[in-house]
């Protein structure tokens, strides 16, 4: 069965640590786990809270992308407590009791047509690894930028900044990797892009060198606040974040390394049109080539790069096509130009001779699958003899694991992507790193 990818509807909540001392005969505080099925695994964590009226209850999977969701549908009698989550293609019920004078839920999930037990233990705050964080704000361009700083438990000289990508999310798409990092012991920081989140400016008419502005300051201004020197700082960015690991490694020559996930090999527009040639190949079958011909035209235009007459021009002579009618053609008096398609990270990667890493997965349906090696081939013409390419088996672009699952309703990181990044950063802050 394929892997599905869940998205749960929920709205943004941010995390908080209680200050009150934990009793375990109180029915609420940080219930964790591992939930097993199979060959799948995977800690889980419910926050259960009370006020005067109802009980509120949180879930959260890390390693799913999953910070405090918040539980529709709760119901509570005596020691039982059931409730439930929804995402895009499942209903996930839970019903769970109390147990051993409330220091233990004992439950199960049901979902499609399989129930899975667990039992989830409450965390004592003097064993809870949740890392501190710090909300902050810098100036950009004239803008106000905010972020959040994680601090790791046992502080040290290890800090790294993920880079912003593409889209319109804000920090949180990346906050479960950010802690993720702090666990490991890196003080780390992610922020809002421009016009997202709380952050002011608009990132859609940013071009890419504002952009790299902004992750510039965001570095300098982390700097500056933690008192880590640019040195012991390295930078971290997937799909387009990805793309200015090189661009920002070359304006800030004194960062110490660069970590590239999912980076495209080719410019923006190159692996849009990849993207959509791989979703769309089996409907279009023999056409897709006549199809994707076209396809590039609108997004040729939509970077700015063919005029308006010539799309049009194009359209005229394609919608005779029996394919034209699956092809994507936009509102053209919509169409917001976006030049930031244009831009290719491949100059830039020529360029650098930072240590980097290129960390891509073999089941990447939005990046080139040469794009591993077109990023090598760069960096060795800029005699950059410090970098490594690595290929994680069954690996999505977001860097989900994609293999085969007994428990498919769930997906999460590949199990080897934090190691592998990680395990990679100490050989080169140990000065003991080899291609």
């Amino acid at each position: 069965m394929k892997r599905i990818i869940i998205i749960f509807i929920s709205f943004g909540i941010f995390s908080c640590s209680s200050k009150k001392e934990i009793n375990n005969g109180d029915k609420t505080g940080s219930f964790s786990g591992v939930f097993e099925y199979g060959n799948f695994s995977d800690k889980i964590n419910f926050e259960i809270e009370q006020d005067s009226a109802s009980f509120k209850v949180f879930f959260s999977s890390l390693e799913q992308n999953a910070n405090r969701i918040p539980f529709q549908v709760i119901e509570s009698i005596g020691d039982s407590i059931k409730f439930k989550l929804q995402s895009d293609f499942y209903t996930y019920s839970f019903k769970n009791k109390w147990i051993e004078n409330n220091s233990k839920l004992q439950g199960v999930l049901t979902v499609d047509s399989i129930t899975v037990p667990y039992t989830l233990e409450k965390e004592l705050l003097s064993n809870n690894q949740n890392p501190k964080n710090e909300d902050v704000s810098f100036e950009s361009n004239e803008l106000k930028i905010n972020g959040t700083i994680w601090y790791p438990k046992n502080k040290g000289n290890k800090a790294i900044v993920i880079l912003t990508s593409s889209g319109n999310a804000d920090r949180s798409a990346s906050r479960a990797e950010a802690k993720l990092f702090a666990q490991r012991g890196f003080t780390t920081f992610h922020y809002d892009k421009r016009g997202t989140g709380n952050s002011e400016g608009d990132w859609q008419i940013a071009t890419i060198e504002e952009l790299v502005k902004d992750d510039i300051n965001a570095i300098k201004f982390f700097s500056d606040k933690t008192g880590i020197s640019l040195t012991n700082i390295g930078i971290k960015g997937s799909s387009q974040g990805a793309t200015k690991i090189p661009y920002v490694l070359n304006e800030l020559e004194s960062l110490e390394y660069g970590v590239a996930v999912s980076c495209p090999g080719v410019s923006l527009l190159e692996s849009d049109l990849n993207y959509w040639k791989n979703r769309n190949a089996e409907i279009f079958g023999n056409e897709i080539e006549a199809a994707t011909k076209f396809q590039r035209k609108v997004f040729e235009f939509i970077a700015g790069k063919l005029s308006r007459t010539d799309l049009e021009k194009a359209i005229d002579n394609a919608k005779s096509n029996s394919w034209f009618a699956n092809v994507w053609v936009p509102n053209l008096d919509e169409v917001q130009i976006d030049k930031k398609l244009l831009y290719s990270p491949i100059p830039y990667f020529q360029r650098t001779k930072h240590p980097i890493l290129i960390l891509q997965g073999t089941s990447d349906e939005i990046i080139p699958a040469n794009s591993n090696e077109i990023i090598s081939a760069a960096l060795t013409k800029s005699g950059n003899d410090n970098y490594k390419t690595v290929l994680l088996e069954g690996a999505s672009h977001s860097m989900y694991n994609i293999g085969e699952s007994d428990f498919p309703y769930w997906s999460k990181l590949h199990p080897d992507y934090l190691e592998t990044i990680e395990n990679w950063i100490n050989t080169v802050s140990n000065n003991v790193y080899t291609k």
